[in-house]
């Protein structure tokens, strides 16, 4: 019965589903055989990035907009002490409520509502935080939908300075395309340089930048790699969400 209800939850149909493939630590309680779709964003090749620059084991961590969970199991199979997972999707909250409750983990919190940046349901501050694609929806799923384009631009800036004095370390990823749309491109260019250099600007005073990492396609498969003079350009080849930096933070507070 539980598998049934992960499944029926997992293949949900909304904005956001079939986002995350599923972690490997719930193959023991889930039987993937019988999702109906699952689309990969890269976790894996991601996570192993995020895992070569900063060491996870004994941290708390928050994922922002967690979806099903990827990163959060991730994170404890690296033995991280604590994952607090904030999701404002029910279907998907409920998907890892259950996972975790299946798999008799009590260092995984789920918290289902959509980040509130103005204030915080968890005790602060934190080691790491994971708010990877959230930030372009601004607008849609959460914020001003009345907002133009600059003051979204504002309000990222804002938000992610915020979190300077909540958490030591920041891994950060932002969309080009606002609130999904393709024709409404929050940078005029397109270019990964673009948003490297609002992003560098805009945190100067809050925020260190310890590594961005490129996917670059290599033989066929997909690696994060440091930023380099020779991944710096778009690669229309290899679609949008590869070009997005993923930027690796630390707070110049904590």
């Amino acid at each position: 019965m539980s598998n049934k209800k992960l499944i029926t939850l997992y293949n949900h149909i909304s904005k956001h589903s079939n986002y995350q493939i599923i972690h490997p630590s719930l193959n023991t309680i889930l039987d993937i055989r019988n999702i109906q779709d699952i689309n990969s964003r890269f976790e894996k090749e991601r996570m192993k990035f995020i895992e070569n620059i900063i060491n996870l084991k004994n941290k708390t961590i928050v994922d922002i907009g967690g979806n099903t969970g990827f990163f959060s199991f991730a994170s404890l199979e690296a033995k991280a002490n604590k994952v607090v997972l904030i999701e404002g999707n029910s279907y998907h909250a409920e998907f890892v409520s259950i996972a975790t409750s299946l798999l008799n983990y009590h260092n995984l919190i789920v918290i289902n509502q959509y980040f509130d940046f103005e204030s915080t349901v968890y005790e602060k501050p934190v080691d790491i935080t994971l708010m990877m694609n959230i930030l372009h929806h601004y607008g849609d799923d959460f914020g001003d939908n009345n907002s133009s384009r600059e003051n979204v631009k504002n309000k990222i800036i804002e938000y992610i300075n915020n979190l300077a004095s909540q958490t030591s370390y920041l891994v950060l990823q932002l969309g080009f395309c606002w609130k999904g749309n393709r024709h409404e491109l929050l940078f005029d260019s397109g270019e990964k340089k673009e948003m490297i250099k609002f992003i560098l600007e805009g945190t100067i005073n809050n925020w260190k930048v310890v590594k961005i990492g490129i996917a670059e396609v290599i033989d066929n498969t997909t690696t994060y790699l440091p930023l380099s003079n020779g991944n710096i350009h778009r690669n229309n080849q290899i679609g949008e969400f590869r070009n997005r930096p993923l930027f690796i933070l630390k707070s110049l507070y904590l």
